[in-house]
């Protein structure tokens, strides 16, 4: 029977905890509701997490009920966690918004500073036009107060260039948020592809390439490793176990 006084408390913990009486000291509080969803930053493939569930009326609370749960193996139900999690934030915002060349002059190279209420600023812009094309470079150094009244830092180089009403982005930038889950920090790259070159001995081969949404790497060590799909390019498929399996 529904009884609408009766709420639950939902307490969340990444190991057991052995003695239920040690919920409150040993577990994180997350909230009061009749169900709860936990997504989280923190939350990993493959690994067991536990909730620690009490009933709450006008009469008084009820013993703790553990629950344990393993997250998702969906791939891409994490990268659109993911995707939705990291637009939401400042510099994710600032590294995709484009640069206006509409108000820039054809040929400029120009550092600004603002500081006001909300937001202390350095820009440095350089741009230039040439008939149908225009590239402009743009690092930004900010340090603003949001709606909530956090305080929010962020660093970023953006490169654009249009070439034949055609409009290519490149950038790099770093930030740290207060947002809702607590402090973040992050770094965030932006270009058609990503790779890592080790010079030594004049090596120009990549250790690893990212593009087209794709990863590819030439040797991997892994401590874990959760897959839940695995496609051997062998004929037939070779895999080689460890002693410890």
């Amino acid at each position: 029977v529904y009884d609408p006084t009766v709420q639950f408390e939902f307490w969340f913990s990444e190991k057991r905890i052995a003695d239920i009486r040690q919920v409150e000291t040993a577990a994180r509080y997350l909230g009061s509701a009749l169900y709860w969803i936990a997504a989280s930053i923190n939350i990993k493939p493959g690994h067991d997490y536990y909730f620690y569930i009490r009933s709450v009326n006008t009469v008084g609370k009820s013993a703790f009920v553990e629950a344990v749960g393993r997250a998702s193996d969906d791939a891409e139900g994490y990268l659109d966690f993911f995707k939705g999690e990291i637009g939401k934030t400042h510099l994710a915002q600032e590294l995709w918004t484009q640069i206006d060349n509409g108000q820039l002059a054809p040929d400029l190279a120009e550092i600004r500073t603002s500081i006001t209420n909300v937001s202390n600023e350095i820009t440095q812009t350089v741009n230039k036009k040439l008939e149908n094309q225009s590239a402009a470079i743009q690092q930004i150094q900010k340090v603003q107060v949001d709606t909530n009244n956090n305080l929010n830092s962020m660093w970023a180089v953006k490169l654009q260039q249009m070439q034949d009403g055609r409009l290519y982005i490149a950038g790099i930038g770093a930030g740290i948020e207060n947002t809702p889950a607590g402090m973040q920090s992050q770094v965030l790259l932006a270009a058609d592809r990503i790779a890592m070159i080790n010079p030594a001995n004049g090596n120009t081969k990549p250790m690893f390439v990212g593009q087209g949404d794709q990863i590819f790497m030439n040797e991997v060590f892994l401590k874990y490793l959760t897959a839940p799909t695995i496609t051997s390019g062998g004929n037939p498929p070779a895999f080689s176990l460890t002693p410890d399996g």
